[in-house]
């Protein structure tokens, strides 16, 4: 089931103009949504979609992951089968030293749960190739746990790992038995697993945006149904989303608010989960309001503060405490803002005296690479797109692009979703950029200036984790 209908925004007390006055506003920064949807008083009051996202398609949801763990980590103490303030170590005897150091054999699961663990950083990003888990019991400590919020994806994966030992199966698998499936999660959402079988429990979370409303608000009734049952135990709740770990002064004033258990407090009395790049579930219960984005703000400084920003000076003042009369201007000019949602496409020119002396050139790079060791360029006769073609591996692969438009495809070596645009920033001067839509979410950017018989290529990416062979400088000649 739902635990919300849908309505209009005014139905909800929310003006129609408000909501087209934030999405301006993040339009007017570049912010590059993905999603946005708005619900209030159990009514999913907008749902956009930046093209080529839609609904129904999965999202990496990145350290909102660490929210859920946290719910599952509260229905195992619900039902007995932990303490919070259990040592951890007493779990995980297979990767505890034979004499481990006081610091970590006093960290509890209170302590993980509010970012205040014995490390000062991840400890499986020392080395990825080792056990995630076992990395977490065999970094030597920097400080005794329970005094400081340090933010640290291996507690949270840790916690998860915990879940999946206890209850026997994969962690959000035994979320959607207990709590998911029961308000209308989706089926085909899953986590992605470190390369040792646990899930990604602080990062690695693929779910739809409407997914979160759900959870969102299962949250703001106190983790019960309409009907009131309970499904979340509301004690462990009201802690989890509580003040635990003072976090000032953090790098932006809504992550100066403090933290709970995986979940931040906000501002306006609220608490939010978070995800990089700009992935946020926020919570204000005061107007009983939910907001959920999906976004890759990772190369734009300030990005994720200017939602928070246009949030709250476009929304909250606005509120109404009963449904407002519906005004058919503005809720035209809503639907129609919706309809043209798309992420943005580069500036620049879209012909160039270069691409016909260029068009189908082959060049070979001077320090032969694997990856981008020759290629060459095609364009559409009607100047609308075309394909980036290079060598991976000593194969030949290539990338459709639009120009002035996305096109849709899958990134060569990864078979990840991607959509690309490009253009003549100058008029030797030819730039790609691939947004990658899949498990990864980040852009992979080519620049490629083209001289006297020759080229120079700048290579850049700007994921988290792999893509790290698109990083650098060549130069290559015509052959």
């Amino acid at each position: 089931m739902n635990l919300f209908t849908r309505c209009t925004p005014e139905e909800a007390g929310i003006p129609s103009s408000s909501v087209l006055a934030m999405i301006k506003e993040l339009q007017e920064h570049q912010v590059p949504m993905h999603s946005l949807l708005l619900a209030r008083n159990g009514k999913l009051a907008f749902e956009g979609y930046y093209a080529p996202f839609g609904p129904g398609q999965l999202h990496r949801m990145f350290s909102i992951s660490k929210s859920f763990t946290s719910l599952a980590i509260g229905l195992l103490e619900r039902d007995g089968r932990i303490s919070l303030d259990d040592p951890i170590i007493n779990y995980f005897p297979e990767y505890v030293p034979e004499h481990p150091h006081p610091w970590l054999a006093g960290m509890t699961i209170r302590d993980m749960l509010r970012m205040q663990t014995c490390h000062s950083a991840t400890t499986y990003k020392v080395n990825m190739k080792e056990n995630w888990v076992e990395s977490f019991f065999i970094t030597p400590p920097s400080h005794p746990s329970g005094s400081f919020f340090l933010y640290d994806t291996s507690a949270s994966h840790t916690l998860c790992a915990l879940v999946e030992k206890l209850s026997g199966k994969p962690m959000l698998d035994y979320l959607k038995d207990t709590v998911l499936r029961e308000i209308g999660f989706s089926e085909h959402s899953y986590f992605v697993k470190d390369p040792f079988g646990t899930s990604m429990g602080g990062s690695g979370m693929m779910a739809e945006p409407m997914d979160l409303v759900l959870v969102g608000m299962l949250l703001l009734n106190g983790g019960r149904t309409p009907d009131g049952r309970e499904l979340l135990p509301e004690a462990y709740l009201r802690q989890a989303c509580s003040l635990q770990s003072a976090t000032a002064p953090g790098p932006s004033p809504e992550e100066s608010c403090g933290y709970g258990y995986q979940f931040w407090r906000i501002g306006h009395n609220g608490f939010a989960c978070y995800g990089m790049g700009g992935q946020y579930l926020i919570c204000l219960p005061d107007q009983n309001l939910l907001c959920v984005t999906t976004a890759d703000t990772q190369e734009f400084k300030g990005a994720n503060q200017m939602i928070f920003n246009a949030l709250y000076r476009h929304i909250l003042p606005s509120l109404s405490s009963t449904p407002l009369p519906r005004d058919e201007e503005s809720c035209r000019r809503l639907s129609e803002a919706r309809e043209r949602l798309s992420l943005p496409v580069l500036g620049g020119a879209l012909i160039s005296p270069a691409a016909d002396k260029v068009q189908g050139v082959h060049y070979r790079m001077d320090q032969s690479p694997d990856v981008f060791g020759e290629c060459y360029i095609t364009f559409d006769s009607d100047h609308t797109g075309g394909e980036l073609w290079y060598t991976l591996n000593g194969k030949w692969v290539s990338l459709s692009f639009g120009l002035g438009s996305l096109r849709e495809g899958k990134f060569p070596g990864y078979d990840e979703r991607c959509a690309c645009c490009a253009a003549w920033l100058e008029p030797d001067l030819f730039y790609l950029h691939c947004q990658l839509i899949g498990e990864c979410v980040g852009r992979v950017h080519f620049q490629i200036r083209f001289a006297e018989n020759g080229i120079r290529v700048r290579l850049n990416k700007t994921e988290e984790t792999y893509y790290n062979e698109y990083k650098g400088f060549l130069t290559g000649t015509a052959v």
